[in-house]
């Protein structure tokens, strides 16, 4: 977790939760502790949820981030948990889970989704076929559903020329 940032959430101080686990294998990845379903230093949630009610009227956001958090089978429960709370909730998300990430879109402020790479290269970047289409489907949920998102685009990943 990361208890204060001002860069995960647009305009809002805010908490990171890590969630642990990823079914993609991207070989930049940049939180690769995160990547087993299972890590070393877990949370408790009931501890979390203390933690955060002492944070009311001091940070604006929680931020859900990982490894992938809508692996996570309670993200849905989470997300309310911190929105009833009265904090604004983001989430990063690479998009592995569109029907998950179509669940949590009602409940979300904002959304970070990180593009990996030329549509073709997916199932090289990821490890995972058919990975281009789960990240497609969630960019059309996304820009659909009417949440702030932002696209995360690694520089001189796309082609430019029409």
């Amino acid at each position: 977790m990361s208890p204060c940032s001002t860069v995960d959430f647009p305009d809002a101080l805010a908490a990171v939760i890590f969630c642990q686990g990823c079914p993609w294998r991207c070989h930049y990845c940049h939180n690769p502790e995160l990547l087993p379903a299972r890590g070393a230093r877990a949370l408790d949630w009931a501890d979390l949820q203390v933690w955060l009610r002492r944070r009311q009227g001091l940070l604006d956001a929680v931020v859900f981030s990982g490894g992938e958090p809508t692996m996570q089978p309670a993200i849905v429960d989470a997300v309310q948990t911190v929105r009833a709370l009265g904090f604004k909730v983001g989430l990063h998300t690479a998009g592995s889970y569109p029907q998950r990430l179509r669940a949590l879109l009602p409940w979300l402020d904002w959304v970070a989704m990180d593009i990996k790479g030329d549509w073709a290269d997916y199932p090289e970047v990821t490890g995972v076929a058919n990975s281009a289409e789960r990240a497609k489907e969630s960019i059309a949920a996304v820009k659909a559903s009417g949440v702030a998102y932002e696209l995360r685009v690694l520089e001189g990943v796309f082609d430019e020329r029409p």
